[in-house]
């Protein structure tokens, strides 16, 4: 259940994605996803995104969502 979720955000959205927790546990699972850009703006609107692609999975409840920001100065 949790493979096409993981090949869509991949192949839709070009973007990296994994597992990153619960992996002992059934029915259960958190998925990490990087979004890289050049403006927060953008990489807000990507995430908005993929956030909807996932929400929008009849199959699966989503818990909870959490958005970390990391700001790098050139």
């Amino acid at each position: 259940m949790l493979r096409p979720i993981l090949e869509g955000i991949r192949h839709r959205h070009q973007l990296s994605v994994a597992e990153t927790d619960f992996h002992d546990q059934w029915q259960r699972a958190e998925l990490g996803v990087a979004v890289v850009s050049g403006s927060v703006t953008q990489a807000s609107e990507i995430a908005d995104r993929v956030e909807r692609f996932v929400w929008s999975r009849p199959d699966i409840e989503v818990t909870n969502a959490h958005r970390q920001w990391l700001e790098f100065d050139r």
